[in-house]
């Protein structure tokens, strides 16, 4: 058994590169890593002139994400909205992401608009905590109010954030590819232990029926000998001392 063992172990070390490469490794995201810009410098971007005097940004203020295409005719009334109305929007920070022109942006897009369950059909893409504002019009207007209102009330650390959700979510996974190579292991392992007893087994039966002794019975025949052949040994070298205690005595009393 030890020899198939053996052989076992040889099959795993052989497939276990192959389950390790496929496998699919989610990374944290971290937003240094990409191309952002804050509310004034967006407002720059776009050639239009901040109103939002001596713009500061703190931990206490609401977060809005905007994912946003340079040029975009939609992006810059969302924009102009902001601008427009600098006092309601004293306490919002903008981190907004050029994803036309900046590939790894887009990418972004696409990964958290899957995470929130969306798709991302167009820019503008708006996100205040958890609520998700796909492109831009003037009925908007009242929801955005409403969802920044709702994340000014709350702590800090206790409003959602998009990006911090999804760090949260990362948890190993394997690729379909790796899941496939697993359970073909199994499989492969199963399959080849039962051949291998099936033929240690029928190898067995011919060798009896050829009066072949097998291994396993050689050894059971030596382990029962070789205790009776002690034993034997130790009875044979009693026996001479009590007949010659017997002449002894004979001879003494003679």
């Amino acid at each position: 058994m030890k020899r198939y063992f053996k052989y076992l172990v040889i099959m795993l070390l052989a497939v276990f590169p192959f389950v390790i490469n496929a496998e699919e490794k989610p990374t944290k995201i971290d937003l240094s890593d990409y191309n952002t810009l804050n509310l004034v410098e967006t407002l720059k971007d776009e050639e239009m002139e901040s109103k939002f005097e001596g713009y500061k940004e703190t931990d206490d203020q609401v977060v809005i994400y905007m994912f946003r295409g340079k040029g975009c005719g939609y992006c810059r009334a969302f924009l102009e909205y902001l601008n427009n109305n600098a006092e309601q929007y004293s306490n919002v920070k903008l981190v907004s992401f050029e994803s036309w022109y900046d590939e790894e942006n887009s990418k972004l897009l696409e990964k958290i608009a899957g995470f929130l369950n969306e798709q991302a059909g167009g820019v503008p893409y708006i996100i205040i905590g958890d609520q998700v504002f796909p492109g831009y019009a003037e009925s908007y207007n009242d929801g955005l109010v409403a969802a920044v209102t709702n994340l000014a009330g709350q702590a800090p650390e206790e409003r959602y954030d998009v990006f911090k959700e999804y760090n949260k979510s990362i948890k190993f996974k394997l690729s379909d590819a790796a899941k496939a190579t697993i359970w073909n292991f199994v499989f492969v392992t199963i399959a080849t232990v039962i051949i291998m007893l099936y033929i240690k087994s029928s190898t067995n039966k011919v060798l009896r029926a050829l009066g072949v002794e097998t291994d396993k019975e050689v050894v059971k025949e030596a382990t029962i000998e070789e205790p009776v052949k002690k034993v034997t040994k130790k009875n044979a070298t009693k026996k001479p001392s009590t007949k010659k205690k017997a002449v002894k005595k004979s001879n003494a009393k003679k």
